[in-house]
């Protein structure tokens, strides 16, 4: 969705195509068009996903209203939270729709029974509403143990308050939310760590639907961001109830986000310079990402040249749009994966030393994938339980570039979208951050071509298996249940005992078995504009036990816990383990 995507036709690509054509590749040869031939027969691994979207009963059908007059915002939502609503120990659905205020179609929350199924209870929920919704955040903003939930549209945002029994309320007004901005990806965390949890919206581009975009043919097409002026994200914070009743502050401009106006579309809350205070990272669209660095005064300043994160390792911008944190080689500094479109590559930026990052996207072979796709929801996730994270993308194109030959046909039924569709993919990590794709040995996954754009992960079933969640434009959502050989495991929720029991935030765990440590971030709202589950799950491959388990709160103090068997679910609470002393941290934590 960069510039560059605005000028590129089908006939260009052709042409590049058939001037490669026995051209014998070197490492620095560019990348291959997402043209590619569907591979013969799969590799001899076995299948990791099993689509059972109506084994489930998980019955939704994403809802753009009538096509053909190519408003943008159609093209880029929209998103879905894995999350527990009752508290009842499985993980419930929200799904958004984006067909607008008069459509008949409406959000839709689903509530997983004792059995395994999920059942439709949008009604009278609060929540089943019809919206140009985009994205969704969850968090309990009152600490009353019960998840809130925050949706971004088009034109604003709104934030609905859990009042227990499947029933949710809104309160945006009340709550002093106001973003009259095309709100996107957004997070829940506590940037000052007085124990609520704040609020940060990344806004995309200012955009006007009479501006007409037509390609170089004069087709008409949906628009880049390049033609209209950024916005900036805003972010609120959160004043506790101490009035009775919960409230905002938008803080945006003394904070010092008031300069950082550009097409965001994805976002990330984590301690990136091990000060232990949370920073943000932001993914723009055809324009520099941006590493807000936490001052720990309320204010922060934009680091992302400096740190080596705001630009590919050829110095240029990218069509950056999710982003995915995770350990990819396991050496305890969580690492950033963003995705682009077909006509670039995804990229892989390893961190370290510890509060810069390398783009390392040839060395991880993240780019030596069997097709191209433009790629959007993206998660770190060890679907195998090997004890290293693999890599899921889900694309689906903005331009018609190509018409992807999927085994498994497509997605939507409508002509509209030919050459819109695209297969989602899958990489095996190999133990030592380098990937292998095995997307066509997962052809339930990766089989379909669609225009895909919102993943989620979380463990449906409570197996110990990380299950998957795809949103596709004018499509069906579909389950994917693990279906993996897997090794132990171990899922961690961390609540904050004296907020109410609600979810940590920002919590950092480790976990030592076999000789190894593993870290896991908490925070759900990463991929793109999704809310994750908010456990954290641990591969532990042959391990039977884990010897210890160490967390760091989102208030910076550090405690540790007994070990404990493999293959089970475990909470852990602030103040019940054995409280370490909080090392002396310098300026900047480095």
């Amino acid at each position: 969705m960069s510039r560059l995507s605005d000028l590129l036709i089908p006939e260009i690509v052709l042409l590049l195509l058939l001037a490669a054509t026995g051209c014998r590749k070197s490492a620095q040869s560019p990348p291959p068009s997402p043209i590619t031939k569907a591979p013969t027969s799969a590799p001899a691994v076995p299948a990791w996903l099993d689509d059972e979207t109506e084994k489930s009963g998980l019955n939704f059908t994403h809802d753009v209203g009538p096509v053909g007059t190519y408003f943008m915002p159609e093209s880029l939502g929209s998103g879905v939270a894995i999350f527990d609503f009752d508290g009842d120990g499985r993980m419930d659905v929200f799904l958004l729709q984006n067909a607008g205020t008069n459509s008949t179609a409406k959000h839709q929350l689903f509530h997983q029974e004792s059995d395994g199924q999920f059942r439709d209870v949008s009604r009278g929920s609060g929540l089943d509403l019809p919206a140009r919704g985009m994205g969704v955040a969850v968090g309990d903003v009152d600490n009353d143990g019960q998840p809130d939930v925050f949706v971004t549209e088009y034109d604003r945002v709104r934030l609905f308050r859990n009042l227990g029994g499947g029933k949710f309320s809104e309160i945006t007004r009340d709550a002093g939310l106001d973003n009259p901005h095309w709100g996107m990806s957004a997070a829940f965390f506590d940037y000052d760590r007085d124990g609520w949890l704040d609020l940060i919206v990344v806004n995309y581009v200012d955009y006007s639907p009479s501006m007409k975009c037509p390609d170089a043919q004069g087709r008409q097409g949906y628009c880049g961001p390049s033609g209209f002026p950024g916005t900036i994200p805003r972010l609120f914070h959160n004043l506790g109830t101490s009035t009775g009743s919960i409230r905002f502050e938008d803080v945006t401009l003394t904070a010092g986000f008031g300069k950082l106006a550009g097409p965001g579309l994805g976002v990330v809350c984590a301690d990136a310079n091990g000060d232990r205070w949370p920073d943000v990272l932001i993914a723009n669209d055809g324009h520099v990402n941006w590493l807000l660095i936490n001052q720990r005064n309320g204010t922060f300043t934009e680091e992302a040249a400096t740190r080596g994160i705001a630009y590919n390792e050829m110095g240029a911008v990218q069509a950056n749009m999710g982003v995915a944190l995770g350990d990819a080689d396991g050496d305890g500094l969580f690492d950033i994966l963003v995705t682009h479109l077909s006509t670039e590559t995804h990229a892989l930026w390893k961190q370290g030393p510890r509060g810069y990052f390398q783009d390392r996207t040839s060395a991880s072979r993240v780019a030596a994938s069997a097709w191209r796709g433009t790629g959007f929801g993206t998660v770190f996730s060890d679907l195998n339980n090997d004890g290293a994270p693999d890599l899921l993308v889900v694309n689906g194109g903005i331009k018609r570039l190509t018409i992807d030959p999927a085994p498994n046909g497509k997605a939507n039924s409508d002509p509209f979208w030919n050459g819109f569709e695209q297969r989602s993919q899958v990489f095996a990590n190999e133990g030592n951050g380098a990937f292998s794709d095995v997307s066509a040995a997962n052809l339930a996954f990766s089989g379909t071509a669609a225009v895909a754009r919102g993943l989620a992960v979380g463990d449906l079933n409570n197996d110990g298996g990380p299950d998957l969640i795809v949103t596709r434009i004018a499509a069906s959502a579909r389950v994917y249940r693990n279906s993996a050989p897997r090794g132990h495991w171990l899922t961690v929720r961390v609540v904050e005992s004296a907020l109410g029991g609600r979810d940590a935030y920002g919590a950092e765990i480790t976990i030592n078995a076999g000789g190894r440590r593993r870290m896991v971030w908490v925070n759900p709202s990463q991929s793109y504009l999704c809310s994750n589950d908010p456990r954290a799950h641990f591969g532990l491959g042959s391990s039977t036990r884990v010897d210890s388990i160490g967390v760091v709160w989102p208030d910076g103090s550090e405690e540790q816990f007994p070990g404990v068997t493999a293959d089970q679910i475990i909470t852990l609470r602030k103040s019940a383990g054995q409280r370490r002393a909080t090392p002396a941290i310098s300026g900047g934590g480095e």
